[in-house]
């Protein structure tokens, strides 16, 4: 039976960035995410679906945004009659350097679309939180600070503008240590303008130091990678843990 999606009442959360919001996490098939009916996706080919983990040959590839929708609901920020829905707009292997994520770029063009039409179903659907983790694609072309840090403040700034939530939070993370501890030098003035940029009011930036990669997590990866830029399964989940806390930590100063 079809669903009307525009009688749920939904708080919104933007999930947007490269391959580490889209989600390769992988790990064993044992204690899967379990679907709940009040946590939902909103793909980039304008379907809906009850958020859940996929499975690829037979491993469990997950993102952090399901620990932080668990964390939403456990903590009690979900009220009474409404739902969450997950804009699912990154992308693996892109940024601002490859013309993908700038103001009048595809991928930042299609996540405004995507706020449009959800916020549109419904008057009381509201945005909630952006959730921001990309880089490394920046770093391996040797991206500037300046130019990082212009073009994140750029994105932030639109979305909060354009649709009229001067206060939205703005939370993004490191990269993966595994990868990051070899790419030191490019790496540095992406993190450094996150940093600063997470500095501001409503914006928090996550640590992820002691999270594994999925090569260190040593559990066989589904495609015969050797995987040092992906968080594993285990630690996405931390991730999307330590996500939710900075949101918290937003919201009580709010």
């Amino acid at each position: 039976m079809l669903k009307d999606f525009s009688k749920e009442a939904f708080d919104i959360i933007i999930q947007a960035g490269q391959s580490n919001s889209e989600g390769y996490g992988f790990g064993n098939v044992c204690d899967p995410y379990q679907p709940d009916e009040r946590v939902w996706y909103f793909n980039a080919d304008g379907t809906f679906q009850i958020a859940q983990e996929k499975v690829a040959n037979n491993a469990i590839q997950s993102n952090f945004s399901l620990s932080f929708a668990r964390n939403y609901i456990n903590q009690g920020l979900l009220t009474e009659g409404r739902k969450l829905l997950i804009l699912r707009t990154a992308v693996g292997g892109t940024g601002f350097s490859d013309n993908r994520w700038k103001l009048c770029d595809d991928l930042y063009l299609r996540m405004m679309e995507m706020i449009k039409a959800t916020l549109a179903l419904n008057p009381n659907n509201r945005l909630m939180v952006l959730l921001w983790h990309q880089g490394e694609n920046d770093a391996a072309t040797q991206m500037s600070y300046e130019y990082y840090h212009e073009h994140i403040t750029a994105l932030i700034t639109s979305v909060r503008k354009t649709f009229d939530v001067p206060t939205l939070p703005f939370i993004a993370g490191d990269f993966v240590a595994d990868w990051k501890h070899k790419n030191e030098e490019a790496c540095a003035p992406i993190i450094a303008a996150l940093k600063d940029v997470c500095n501001t009011d409503y914006s928090r930036f996550v640590e992820t130091a002691d999270l594994d990669s999925n090569r260190e997590d040593g559990f066989p990866h589904p495609f015969g990678w050797v995987d040092d830029i992906h968080f594993c399964r285990r630690a996405i989940y931390q991730l999307g843990e330590r996500y939710f806390e900075a949101y918290r930590s937003i919201s009580a100063q709010a």
